[in-house]
C-alpha cells in the first residue's frame, strides 16, 4: 500500500497549522510539526535541546545568509566533528521524514518537507498564505500582543523561515512553483482549505 504525505509550508499568521489540524481530523492521519525534533533526537542520539536550539536560534546565524548547504540525503557520522552541526541536525530530521513516509500517511508542517520528500509519488505540497492585515490580527489575538508587535513578529519569523528554506534547498520558500496547491486563508476558512486539498487528492487519485 502506498502512503501519501501532505506537506504544509506557510506564512506566519496564515493558519497553516490550523489547516493541518483540519486535515488530520478529516483524514485520520498523524500531523507532525515540532515532534519531528523528538523523533530525530531519538534516531540520532543527539540531545533534543540541540535540535530545539537549532530550530529556534541558529537560523539567525550569519552563516545562513552567506552560504548554502543544499540537502542531498547524506548523514555525517558520529566520529566526525560536524556530527552535531546545524546541517546534520537537518539531515536527521529529513531522514525521519523519509522513513515515516515508508510506514504511514501523514501531514507535516514546515521542515522543508516539500523539498526533502521530492520524488515521492504520493506527495501533496501545500502553501498557505493570507493578507498581511489578517495575519497581523490573527497573531495579535493568538498571542495577546499589540498589532505592531504582531507585525514585527510576522516579519521576523517569515525572514527566518525564508533564510532557513533557501539555505537547505537553494529555492525561495514563497515561490508558488514549489507547490501543488496555494491557498489564501483570507478568502477560505481553514475547514474549506482542508476540503480543497482533499478534493485535489481525489482528483490526483491519492484518495
Amino acid at each position: 500500500m502506498k502512503h501519501y504525505v501532505i506537506t504544509i509550508s506557510r506564512t506566519c499568521g496564515s493558519g497553516g497549522s490550523y489547516v493541518g489540524e483540519e486535515l488530520k481530523k478529516k483524514l485520520g492521519v498523524k500531523l507532525y510539526e515540532q515532534d519531528i525534533l523528538q523523533l530525530a533526537s531519538e534516531d540520532s542520539g543527539i540531545s533534543l535541546d540541540l535540535f530545539a536550539r537549532s530550530d529556534e536560534e541558529l537560523k539567525s546565524n550569519p552563516i545562513f545568509h552567506f552560504t548554502r548547504y543544499i540537502y542531498s540525503g547524506d548523514l555525517i557520522p558520529p566520529t566526525d566533528s560536524d556530527f552535531t552541526s546545524e546541517e546534520n541536525l537537518f539531515n536527521y530530521q529529513a531522514k525521519v521524514l523519509k522513513e515515516l513516509a515508508e510506514k504511514e500517511s501523514y501531514i507535516v508542517i514546515g521542515r522543508c518537507a516539500d523539498f526533502v520528500l521530492e520524488g515521492l509519488t504520493e506527495l501533496i505540497r501545500v502553501f498557505i498564505y493570507a493578507d498581511k492585515s489578517d495575519r497581523i490580527r490573527t497573531e495579535s489575538s493568538r498571542l495577546s500582543i499589540s498589532e505592531k508587535a504582531a507585525e514585527n513578529r510576522i516579519e521576523k519569523v517569515d525572514k527566518k523561515r525564508d533564510t532557513h528554506y533557501e539555505y537547505f534547498t537553494g529555492k525561495k520558500r514563497t515561490d508558488m512553483n514549489n507547490y501543488d496547491i496555494c491557498l489564501n486563508t483570507s478568502v477560505l476558512s481553514y475547514d474549506k482549505c482542508a476540503d480543497v486539498i482533499i478534493d485535489y487528492m481525489k482528483v490526483k487519485g491519492v484518495l
